[in-house]
């Protein structure tokens, strides 16, 4: 089981159907249970039939095997503090970009850990911790019949769980996954976010990443 905390966003959405549409179990949760409830029946006429359920954050940690953290960054310390129990030991996997705008344009926050998945590290030391999807279009993830054609980066100490990582990556259609190295590069890809936001408001489009060279 894949569940998302905070995954009732575009991002949490898009990976979700992505995940059912290649054959996974996924719970979308938040604070609010009946609002996981409508984000999973949001995606109900393109994913399979019951591959995608909504809970409560504190549900979804408990049953799901590989948990994807979703939240803004200034809700990641509070929300993770307060699922410390039921995240403990378990693959979890960080797509927070710690972001701030100002008339619309994206910059990117300096985190005194180093990057969010650091810091998430420090608030979950037993869990193994993978950084990916930074980059990818959260617009695009959600149609379901489009190949991205994109890069996601995966950053992690642990090799077993960046391998499982990458393997669920390249089930999204276009997509290759990059081994990024250890897990203190994740703040180069979470800031990389910015620049491709300012883009996309530069040309009105959904830019992602592509890795040459390898």
């Amino acid at each position: 089981m894949i569940g998302f905390i905070g995954g009732t966003g575009p991002e949490g959405r898009g990976l979700a159907l992505r995940f059912a549409l290649a054959g996974e179990k996924v719970l979308i949760g938040s604070r609010d249970a009946g609002r996981a409830k409508e984000a999973a029946e949001s995606l109900a006429n393109d994913a399979p039939a019951g591959s995608v359920g909504g809970k409560s954050n504190e549900d979804v940690a408990q049953v799901s095997d590989m948990v994807f953290i979703a939240v803004p960054y200034t809700a990641q310390r509070p929300t993770l503090e307060g699922l410390k129990t039921q995240l403990d030991g378990k693959l979890i996997v960080n797509v927070i970009a710690p972001l701030a705008f100002e008339k619309g344009r994206a910059s990117a926050v300096r985190v005194d850990a180093g990057s969010a998945a650091e810091e998430a590290k420090e608030i979950l030391p037993t869990s193994q911790m993978v950084a990916a999807f930074h980059n990818i279009s959260a617009q695009e993830l959600l149609v379901p019949d489009l190949s991205l054609e994109t890069d996601v980066i995966v950053c992690s100490d642990d090799a077993e769980a960046k391998q499982k990582v990458m393997v669920l990556a390249e089930t999204i259609a276009g997509v290759r996954a990059v081994d990024g190295g250890g897990l203190a590069n994740a703040r180069y890809t979470e800031d990389l976010t910015a620049l491709l936001l300012n883009i996309n408001r530069i040309y009105k489009a959904h830019s992602m990443i592509k890795i040459v060279g390898i």
